[in-house]
């Protein structure tokens, strides 16, 4: 899974947004606001990566179990698809 072609992250204060560039602009016509941990698996997603690996560098990296790292996943991975921003 990763995340479509032609959308940047920046850092806004505490808050992380991401907008669509190029052609991609033309598609999708969204600001999405991510707060770290969004960003975190934005920015692992910018390469084609597993489940898997997402829900381990999630552990590795946050004071989190798998149980939550699961769900938070699953909640961003629904966000993402529903708003066709992965490619599969």
């Amino acid at each position: 899974m990763k995340i479509k072609d032609g959308f940047i992250l920046r850092k806004f204060a505490d808050k992380y947004l991401s907008v669509a560039v190029g052609n991609a602009a033309d598609e999708f016509n969204v600001l999405i606001t991510l707060n770290e941990t969004g960003a975190f698996v934005w920015d692992l997603m910018q390469e084609d990566v597993s489940y898997d690996f997402v829900i381990e560098q999630m552990l590795e990296n946050y004071e989190v179990d798998r149980e939550t790292a699961i769900r938070d996943l699953d909640e961003f991975l629904e966000k993402t698809r529903s708003a066709g921003l992965i490619d599969e």
